[in-house]
Order: C-alpha cells, then structure tokens, then sequence
C-alpha cells in the first residue's frame, strides 16, 4: 500500500471491504447534528409512506466517512504531520444509502498543489452501494498534508 506522498495523479484507490451502514449508526449521526427527520429515524412510518420503503442514512453521514475510508487505502507517512480536511468542492448525493446496506468508497488522485504549510490532495470520491452497485455519492474532496519541518 503506498503512502499519499507516494501516489500521483490519475491513480485510484479503493476500499477492500464493505461498511455497513447501521440504523444506530443513522441514530447516532441524527443526534450529533440534530436532523431528525422520519426519513431517517422512523421505520414503520417509512414503511407505509417512504418511496424508499425503509429509513435512509443522511447524504452528510455517507460524506463524512469519507476520511476514515481513505485512511483505510493509504499507508501512514513519516513526513506527515497531519491532515487535514481542506474542503469539497463538490458534493452530490445520487442515490439514497439505505439502512443496513453497505457502502464501498473509490477514489481518484486528479491534482496536488503545493502550499506552504504542505501538499494539499484534490481527490475525486464516489461512494458505491453494495445493493445496486450505484453511486450514492460523487464529490472532490481536498485534503491538506501539513509535512513534518
């Protein structure tokens, strides 16, 4: 497995396993950002009136595990201090992720630019679903690799 520093642009990345997605994952998430809508909380509710006919997890849940996936596909670096999140610019949500389906996330090194506290890394992510094989999500996403002095 390489390191960030290690990769170059037009390379791809992809997890190895499934994640699922819990319902007291969904849960959780609901309680950290206080959206509490049915479509994600209620299930018998879902079940009559969602077209989805189960509970969905939030677009921003499947967003946010981003990170903890390409840390699953990159090996640690001695030179890096740390990363950091630097942004998305851009963020669509395809298909919703529904309760206790799975998630594959894939990824795409198009560009690196230099910075003076590092490297920042613009990558495109799609996030697949076991189910359908679908994107659930697309996005570039930028992180920041502050290098150690």
């Amino acid at each position: 497995m390489k390191t960030l520093l290690d990769l170059s642009v037009g390379d791809s990345l992809e997890q190895s396993e499934w994640l699922p997605i819990t319902q007291d994952m969904i849960n959780q998430f609901a309680d950290a950002t206080g959206d509490h809508q049915w479509i994600h909380l209620d299930e018998a509710r879902c079940e009559m009136e969602s077209p989805f006919k189960s509970t969905i997890a939030h677009g921003f849940l499947s967003a946010s595990l981003m990170p903890k996936a390409f840390a699953e596909v990159i090996s640690p670096s001695d030179k890096i201090a740390s990363m950091i999140n630097y942004g998305i610019d851009k963020l669509r949500f395809l298909e919703p992720v529904k309760s206790n389906d799975s998630l594959k996330y894939h990824f795409t090194l198009v560009e690196v630019t230099e910075k003076p506290q590092g490297k920042l890394f613009k990558v495109e992510a799609s996030c697949l679903l076991k189910s359908s094989g679908n994107p659930a999500l697309v996005g570039s996403f930028l992180m920041l690799a502050v290098l150690k002095p």
